[in-house]
């Protein structure tokens, strides 16, 4: 992390988790845990937990983000929410691309432009996911898999749009199986992401964005990540389910 040219987040992922009660409750106990801490903290939890998880957070320093949002603004798009709808309840950030959209819902580099270009347009705050299968890594073809996945999202998009986008570097082979990236692969990629997007926009920009490592981040391995210069705190999965765990992270990104 480098807290001197940019944000550190640790930003939680709960997938499809949890109930609004459960919601409600998990966060009144994170509040104590992660108060004060010197990173931005943010949960990202399900559609139908959002409005329980803005009311719990209010007051503190948990911000509240969405898992998807669609590219329009409205329309018939069954199961969709839109960015307005986000925006309207108060909500401060989506993720966008997760690999688990792209693998399971057919979702593409370019539909990932789309609703990137609808949230920020809305004002909110994207994490914008992008990473390399198993094969791809053993194929030797991640820098250009994640420099692809970057240059199309970020399509468009202007130099100070960019200034609301995190990039969330996710080996697919790293999510849910229990395998993380070593320190040193994710500062490799992150450093890769991060001289991607100095020659979309330039040093500056690059410098200024908050490039995070999601891929089973835990209590036991977030100290040597966050270590790290260009990993700039994490997008957590199941950690960010259980209260203590998760602010172990946050302690780890507040050093």
């Amino acid at each position: 992390m480098n807290k001197a040219k940019r944000d550190a987040i640790i930003a939680g992922n709960w997938k499809m988790n949890k109930t609004p009660s459960e919601t409600t409750a998990l966060i009144n106990e994170m509040k104590p845990l992660v108060a004060g801490a010197d990173c931005k903290v943010v949960l990202c939890v399900p559609f139908v937990d959002l409005d329980a998880a803005l009311k719990a957070s209010e007051g503190s320093n948990i911000e509240i983000g969405a898992e998807n949002c669609h590219f329009e603004k409205s329309g018939a798009y069954t199961g969709e929410v839109s960015a307005p709808m986000l925006k309207e309840m108060g909500v401060k950030y989506v993720i966008i691309g997760h690999s688990e959209r792209r693998q399971y819902f057919g979702e593409t580099d370019v539909t990932v432009n789309l609703r990137t270009k609808a949230a920020l347009a809305e004002g909110l705050k994207v994490i914008l996911c992008v990473g390399e299968t198993l094969e791809q890594r053993e194929q030797n073809i991640t820098a250009e898999l994640v420099a692809m996945q970057t240059k199309i999202a970020l399509g468009g998009i202007s130099k100070e749009d960019a200034a609301n986008v995190i990039i969330a570097y996710e080996p697919v082979w790293a999510i849910g199986t229990g395998k993380t990236a070593t320190a040193e692969q994710a500062e490799e990629v992150c450093a890769i992401i991060r001289n991607v997007v100095a020659d979309i926009y330039d040093t500056d920009t690059a410098e200024a964005m908050t490039i995070q490592y999601g891929g089973s981040m835990n209590a036991k391995n977030c100290d040597e990540l966050v270590a790290k210069t260009n990993v700039d705190g994490g997008l957590i999965g199941g950690a960010s389910l259980k209260a203590e765990d998760f602010s172990v992270i946050v302690k780890a990104a507040s050093k």
